[in-house]
């Protein structure tokens, strides 16, 4: 009697694309030690020019009482995450705000805006993240808002911070780009299902953390363009981003 040969099922691998801290843009300028994750500035580098709409990541150190003078930009999704000290900022707008370490500032800098960003203590340093998203028109009218964690979520591993629908009173962005913080405990787990069509970029900021199995050191990131489903395992105490692009 023949026997009817079933086929074993296909087990798909999320492919990753790992980008090591150490591999990214470096300049130090006294004030200001800064790392780039994308080419910016005096840093070129024609294999890193972005992730989809994602157009740059700085991890920047700012000495205390330093800072960005007023400068102008257009056309661009511009945030700021604060990791640690406190981040003065002034625009064209009229906004004038501090921000504290968790916190959000993002400017939607349209048909036009300048704005300064400066370490406004003499005594701390300042960390923290300056990312850029192409937004999906030109010329919109500039705007500013903030986020700020909820109290009752600052347990979570994942929530979401900024988004194009304002969801889970996430900040708006006019991109489609949902963006989330990821903050774990050793051990915790923090999942995300990716769809298809879309991108996913994960920058480590501090702590160690595993990626479907994919060490990753502080400064560290990957990426993928697969769906599927992103499982991030911390090894200890750990602090990300998580970009998911259309």
């Amino acid at each position: 009697m023949l026997q009817k040969l079933i086929p074993a099922p296909v087990c798909f691998i999320m492919k990753l694309t790992l980008r090591k801290s150490h591999d990214r843009g470096h300049a130090d300028h006294g004030w200001l030690d800064t790392r780039h994750t994308f080419s910016f500035a005096g840093y070129h580098d024609p294999r890193h020019m972005g992730f989809r709409s994602l157009r740059v990541i700085n991890q920047d150190f700012i000495a205390p009482g330093a800072g960005f003078p007023t400068h102008p930009h257009r056309d661009m999704e511009i945030f700021s995450y604060v990791v640690e000290g406190s981040i003065g900022h002034q625009d064209s707008m009229g906004n004038g705000r501090t921000l504290l370490p968790g916190q959000i500032q993002l400017m939607s800098a349209g048909s036009g805006v300048t704005h300064s960003e400066f370490n406004p203590s003499q005594t701390e340093p300042l960390h923290l993240l300056q990312i850029w998203i192409l937004p999906e028109f030109r010329g919109l009218p500039p705007s500013y808002t903030e986020w700020h964690p909820d109290p009752d979520r600052e347990r979570d591993p994942k929530v979401l911070v900024i988004s194009r629908d304002g969801r889970d009173g996430s900040a708006t962005i006019h991109q489609d780009a949902d963006v989330y913080r990821i903050r774990l405990t050793p051990g915790q787990t923090a999942s995300h299902a990716l769809n298809a069509g879309r991108g996913a970029w994960f920058q480590l900021i501090q702590g160690t953390v595993s990626v479907n199995g994919t060490p990753l050191e502080p400064g560290d990131a990957v990426s993928t363009e697969d769906s599927g489903d992103l499982s991030i395992i911390a090894g200890s105490a750990a602090e990300g981003l998580l970009f998911d692009l259309k």
